[in-house]
């Protein structure tokens, strides 16, 4: 028809549905078919405790659809909003779903069944002298029978309920004409059944068809997950399972303080056994729900395993918190959402992978051989009643043990958001070209004289020589070897604890990300932030605070043998302490003047027995006239900042504790290490990116400074909480493009 000639209609008004047909509605978005309604009623008898579960069934469900359990039973004074919408005892109000325990707490299962079939209910509780029975259509009581009254009538029963549901979608043709045979729906039937009996393995469960004596699903109550899944899916499966059980990773570096608690167990086939079909079983909080990407995940896991067009059995249970799950998303609670979800699924998969591979080395296959004349062997298959021997000799069959391809030469199919593509074993062309600061003072090393106590130490070439080889990065096992730190052999008490108390206080995942990351570049040198790569995950870290515990523990490491160079020509101790004074503001707050704290802090470090003490134990050489001879050389080829120098001096006077032996060593190679630490002065004026200090100053940090951490640093947990941040994930970044 022409445009010109379609005539604008009156908008058609709105009306209220009436209560039969939102009802309706309502009951074909949880009840699809007789399995559906059978999981609802399923899950209505674990909710009430029920140990025995019988289920008879006619025409598929759409007939006869009974359900008998030995539960806690209804109240007869209850049974009139029994069947009503949105009546429940499972909560009271909407906050309780973020600690919802139970499998039901709509109150619509019943409802949706008495609209769409005629419903009746026996029940007795083990209070109650009788059963009392009631029929519902509609959500409304009706009479059993014309004639008699609605209310519901006593009778005779057992404690429980039996709920039996008659001519399903009698008053729906169009959903009844949409089913399957009866024989398909029996099937899912079965199969819903069967699914509840592995996870409910402490329940008995039985399943028939009406007027048949054999009961086609029977179960006994069981003592494991794997023990049901061999009674019910059949030895086949029950001989390949492998089980693990996972939760958080312990060792992961988690940048968020409320890290979601959770545990997983997971049953599953190893590589022997194969079929056409995959089973695979979810339980989220013990509900039967379905996830694509769960499935998905699992199935990638034997992609490598097994051959193409084969699956395997997976049996998952996962508890969760409920205030992390929203169970409300579906209709009949088939999908749930919860948080974390990738990570958990990665976690569950990495954990489930790493038990297959190990177990998936040697598989058995049943074989038969053929002896030739006049050799004998015992058999190890023999068929009954089949003893004949050719003239060839004996045909047998027997399991004959093949290996598979060792880890080394078959390796895991790895995904693409899953692919590392650098290695921390790499070394680059810049890092042999050592860019060396202009106007920096260079230290000049001499061998430090070995003492009863102490290792002799490695004599140091000056660190700032041009003709210096320059320093290799520190590598993981099988890299090129650096000369090693030895740990100095020391007897004293006081360092032993300190040692013991840096490994207590480590932090295994964050090890495992230092260990073996890969350096990506310096982002801010003034604010002292890098990146670096660890597997697929990119992280952003304060190299400042993480460098200052490296030369603490360095410095632990090395207590007593450190090497030195030497300062020349040496500074006076008093000048350096009167420079570092003048420069700190919060001298004027103090009761004392400048002079008084420039003497005080002079006297402190001139007593003769501290100056013996510091030259002792960190190399620390002060004159009898008040020279600044030498420093300790706590990691070879860096050289500090020693326009930092006066600072160090002026706070070993007030800073450390010289009456506590433990507590006089921590606070001195904590200073030290704060010395140590790269950067600029503290308000000193913010480097410029292209002179040839901060260009020094980069090097250092990359191919002295992070590879030194790689091999020596015992992360505690506290760089958690600041300085190291995860930015960003590859799967994550997948993730974002495949929904593009």
């Amino acid at each position: 028809m022409p445009d010109d000639q379609i005539t604008p209609t009156e908008p058609k008004p709105i009306i209220r549905l009436k209560e039969s047909v939102i009802n309706k509605i309502a009951a074909g978005e949880i009840i699809h078919r007789p399995s559906s309604a059978l999981k609802e009623l399923i899950e209505n008898c674990l909710d009430a405790g029920s140990t025995s579960i019988r289920v008879t069934i006619k025409d598929g469900g759409m007939k006869l659809l009974q359900i008998q359990d030995n539960g806690c039973g209804i109240k007869n004074s209850d049974l009139p909003i029994l069947a009503e919408r949105f009546t429940t005892s499972k909560l009271s109000s909407y906050s309780d779903l973020s600690h919802l325990t139970t499998y039901g707490f709509r109150g619509e299962a019943l409802a949706s069944i008495s609209h769409v079939a005629r419903l009746s209910v026996t029940t007795k509780t083990a209070a109650a002298e009788h059963a009392w029975k009631a029929c519902y259509e509609d959500g409304k009581l009706v009479p059993a029978k014309a004639g008699q009254t609605a209310d519901p009538k006593p009778c005779a029963g057992n404690d429980g309920t039996i709920i039996t549901v008659e001519d399903l979608f009698h008053n729906t043709p169009t959903r009844l004409s949409a089913l399957r045979s009866s024989t398909e729906e029996y099937a899912r039937i079965l199969d819903v059944m069967t699914k509840y009996a592995v996870h409910n393995y402490k329940v008995a469960f039985v399943c028939k068809k009406s007027g048949s004596s054999t009961p086609d699903l029977s179960s006994s109550p069981a003592s494991s997950v794997s023990q049901a899944v061999n009674l019910l899916y059949g030895t086949s499966i029950g001989k390949s399972l492998l089980q693990v059980t996972c939760g958080p990773d312990p060792n992961a570096v988690h940048t968020s303080k409320d890290t979601q608690s959770w545990k997983g167990e997971v049953v599953f086939t190893n590589a022997s056994y194969q079929s056409k079909k995959f089973i695979f079983l979810l339980f989220i909080n013990h509900r039967l729900v379905e996830s694509a990407r769960m499935k998905r995940a699992m199935e990638a896991m034997y992609t490598s395993i097994l051959p193409k067009g084969f699956s395997p059995f997976v049996y998952l249970s996962l508890e969760i918190d409920p205030q992390s799950v929203d169970v409300n998303v579906h209709p009949t609670k088939r999908e749930v959402h919860f948080l974390n979800e990738d990570a958990i699924v990665e976690r569950v998969c990495n954990v489930a992978q790493d038990r297959l591979h190990n177990k998936s080395q040697s598989r058995s296959y049943p074989t038969q051989t053929l002896l030739t004349q006049n050799q004998r062997v015992q058999m190890d298959v023999d068929e009954p009643g089949d003893s004949r021997d050719n003239e060839l000799g004996p045909s047998r069959v027997h399991a004959v043990q093949i290996t598979a391809p060792t880890p080394s030469t078959s390796k895991k199919k790895v995904a693409p958001k899953n692919l590392i593509r650098t290695s921390a074993a790499d070394r680059t062309l810049h890092s042999m070209f050592p860019v060396l600061p202009s106007n920096r003072t260079q230290p000049q090393s001499e061998p430090q004289p070995q003492t009863q106590d102490r290792r002799q130490a490695e004599t140091e070439e000056n660190a700032g020589r041009g003709d210096e080889e320059p320093p290799a990065p520190v590598r993981r096992e099988g890299s090129r070897k650096s000369k090693e730190i030895p740990e100095s052999a020391i007897e004293l008490s006081s360092i032993r604890d300190l040692r013991k108390g840096v490994l207590i206080k480590e932090h295994q995942g964050l090890h495992e990300v230092l260990e073996g990351h890969v350096f990506v570049g310096i982002v801010d040198l003034d604010r002292c932030l890098s990146l670096v790569q660890h597997s697929t995950q990119l992280y952003l870290l304060n190299h400042g605070s993480l460098a200052e515990e490296l030369f603490y523990q360095l410095g632990l490491r090395q207590f007593s043998s450190f090497a030195k160079f030497k300062l020349e020509p040496a500074p006076p101790l008093r000048k350096l302490i009167t420079i570092a004074v003048d420069a700190e503001d919060g001298i004027s707050r103090t009761k004392l003047t400048k002079d008084q704290v420039i003497e005080f802090i002079h006297r402190t470090l001139m007593d003769p027995d501290r100056r013996e003490m510091l030259s002792e134990y960190f190399c620390l050489t002060i004159t009898d006239d008040g020279l600044v001879q030498t420093l300790p050389l706590i990691l070879r080829g860096y050289t500090p900042n020693l326009d930092k120098l006066p600072l160090l001096l002026m706070r070993l006077g007030p800073q450390v504790d010289w009456m506590d032996e433990e507590r006089c060593f921590e606070s001195i190679l904590r200073e030290l290490a704060y010395f140590y630490v790269p950067g600029p002065l503290d308000g000193s004026p913010a480097s410029l990116e292209d002179t040839e200090e901060s260009k020094a100053e980069k090097w250092q940090i990359e191919h002295i400074i992070f590879p030194a951490m790689r091999k020596y640093l015992v992360p505690p947990k506290s760089l958690l909480e600041r300085d190291v941040v995860q930015v960003a994930s590859l799967p994550d970044l997948y993730r974002v493009f495949e929904r593009c």
